[in-house]
C-alpha cells in the first residue's frame, strides 16, 4: 500500500489538543517536531553533549509539527479531508492565533495528484439490502435492482468507504419512515442525507461547518435528481450561530449526526432541539473507547433506547425521544 505523509503545523500549545482530536478520528500514530521540546533538551544541565548534529540543531528553530501517514486511497481521502475540518474548527474558534497556523500540508506530493489518485480505488459497492454507493465517474451494473446513490466527494468527507458512514447508512435505511423530514448535521459530502431522501424520506436539510462541503452536498443533490424544493444546505456551527440555529429550526423526523465525540457532546441538546416526539437520533464518527460517554451525554439530554452498531473500532449508535 502507497502512503502519504501529512503534515500538520502548529504551536507548542495545541500538540495535546490537536493529538486527542486526532485519536477521535482514528489516528493512533504520529510523530511531533517541537522546537520547545528541544530546547529543554539543550539546556538539560546534566547533559554532557561533546557533539550534536547541525540536522538536530536546526530543531530549535522548527516549526512545530505533527506528522501522521494516511493511505493513498479513499479511506485516506476521507481521513484527511476529517483532519483538515477539525483544523477549520480550531482555526475558527482560536481567536489568540496561540495554535499556530493550524494547517494540513502533503510531503513531496501535488494535492492535484492526491486529488485524482486515490479515486482509482473508489469503486462501485452496495451497503445494506437496498444501497448501492456509486462515484459519478464509474459505470454500475444494477443487477440487484438497488438505490443508487451517485456521489463525488471533492474535499468533503463522505464516499461510503468509511466505516462510520457505512453504520449511519445501514441504520437510516432500517429506521427511515417513509415521508420523514431529515436533518443532517455535519453533513460533509450530503452522503447521509440525500441516501435518506433516496431511500423514502421527504426532504432534508444538511448543515456543515464548512462553506465547500454545504455546496458539494448541494451539487450531489442535483447528481441524484433531487430537486431544490426538497434539499436544503447550509454553512456554519449552530452551536455559536443562534441565527443560523434559528435558520434551520424545526422538528425533524431523523436527525444525523456523523462527526466526532467532542463535538456530538456539545450538540446534545440541539439533537434535543431539533427532533420530534418519537423522532430518530443516529450518531456515529465514534472511536469505542469513547462510546460510553457519548452515550451518556445523548441519554442526558432527554434520549433513550439506545442502539449501537460497531464495527473495527468504531460505533454508531440510535436512539429514540
Amino acid at each position: 500500500m502507497e502512503w502519504t505523509e501529512v503534515n500538520i503545523y502548529t504551536a507548542t500549545e495545541g500538540i495535546e489538543l490537536i493529538c486527542s482530536k486526532l485519536e477521535d478520528i482514528g489516528i493512533k500514530g504520529f510523530s511531533i517536531r517541537d522546537a520547545e521540546d528541544f530546547k529543554e533538551f539543550l539546556d538539560n544541565k546534566y547533559g554532557r553533549w561533546d557533539y550534536i548534529d547541525d540536522d538536530l540543531m536546526g530543531l530549535s528553530e522548527c516549526e512545530t509539527c505533527i506528522t501522521i501517514y494516511l493511505p493513498a486511497n479513499e479511506q485516506g481521502q476521507e481521513t484527511l479531508t476529517a483532519v483538515r475540518s477539525m483544523l477549520s474548527e480550531m482555526k475558527a474558534a482560536d481567536t489568540e492565533g496561540k495554535y499556530g497556523r493550524l494547517e494540513a500540508e502533503l510531503a513531496s506530493l501535488r494535492e492535484e495528484d492526491w486529488a485524482n489518485n486515490w479515486k482509482q480505488y473508489f469503486k462501485p459497492f452496495t451497503i445494506g439490502e437496498r444501497l448501492a454507493i456509486k462515484p459519478s465517474w464509474e459505470e454500475y451494473d444494477n443487477s440487484e435492482d438497488r438505490v443508487v446513490l451517485e456521489i463525488d466527494p471533492a474535499s468533503s468527507f463522505g464516499t461510503g468507504a468509511h466505516h462510520t458512514t457505512r453504520l449511519c447508512l445501514e441504520l437510516i435505511e432500517k429506521n427511515l419512515a417513509k415521508g420523514s423530514k431529515v436533518l443532517d448535521l455535519g453533513c460533509g459530502s450530503g452522503i447521509l442525507s440525500i441516501g435518506a431522501i433516496l431511500l423514502g424520506a421527504e426532504n432534508a436539510v444538511a448543515v456543515d461547518i464548512e462553506q465547500n462541503a454545504a455546496e458539494t452536498a448541494l451539487e450531489n443533490a442535483e447528481k441524484n435528481r433531487i430537486s431544490p424544493d426538497k434539499y436544503k444546505t447550509f454553512y456554519g456551527d449552530i452551536t455559536t450561530d443562534e441565527k443560523l440555529a434559528d435558520e434551520i429550526d424545526g422538528k425533524y423526523d431523523m436527525i444525523t449526526a456523523n462527526i466526532v465525540a467532542d463535538v456530538l457532546i456539545a450538540m446534545k441538546d440541539h439533537f434535543r432541539r431539533y427532533i420530534k416526539d418519537g423522532g430518530i437520533l443516529i450518531v456515529s464518527g465514534i472511536i469505542e473507547e469513547r462510546l460510553d460517554e457519548v452515550v451518556d451525554a445523548i441519554l442526558s439530554a432527554g434520549f433513550k433506547d439506545p442502539e449501537i452498531s460497531l464495527r473495527e473500532g468504531w460505533a454508531a449508535v440510535k436512539f429514540t425521544l
